[in-house]
């Protein structure tokens, strides 16, 4: 009997389901619609800068940044980046056609590190294809 798995609401944390790592190969990859929290750390394995940069004072970094529009935000307090999305809430890194990230190897440690962290823990908000 193959038991069907309600699609969750990325904002209803009530709707999110247990975790188990066969829902990613069915997944339309809603996580991805959630903010995307970075340091600097990871903009340098993206490629978006090098760790020459590192020098270079984070608020001035993160301007430029906005400008080319990889981040959307920037909290100066705790120097965490927040990638820009699309209108719909999608990364900027995710296919719009296949729901995959494009920088899957070089993805920041929120995405390699998610559900085990995030706004439920061991919950993901799967949605099937």
């Amino acid at each position: 009997m193959n038991k069907t798995i309600p699609a969750a609401n990325v904002d209803n944390l009530s709707t999110w389901v247990k975790y188990k790592s066969s829902h990613c190969d069915s997944c339309r990859g809603t996580c991805c619609s959630l903010p995307v929290e970075v340091r600097f750390s990871d903009l340098v394995r993206m490629g978006v800068v090098d760790e020459f940069e590192a020098g270079e004072p984070a608020k001035r970094l993160a301007k430029r940044l906005m400008k080319e529009g990889v981040v959307g935000l920037f909290n100066h307090k705790s120097e965490i980046y927040t990638l820009s999305r699309y209108a719909n809430d999608d990364c900027i890194y995710l296919d719009q056609k296949t729901r995959l990230c494009t920088i899957y190897l070089e993805r920041p440690d929120t995405c390699r590190n998610h559900p085990k962290v995030g706004p439920k823990p061991g919950f993901c908000a799967y949605q099937p294809k």
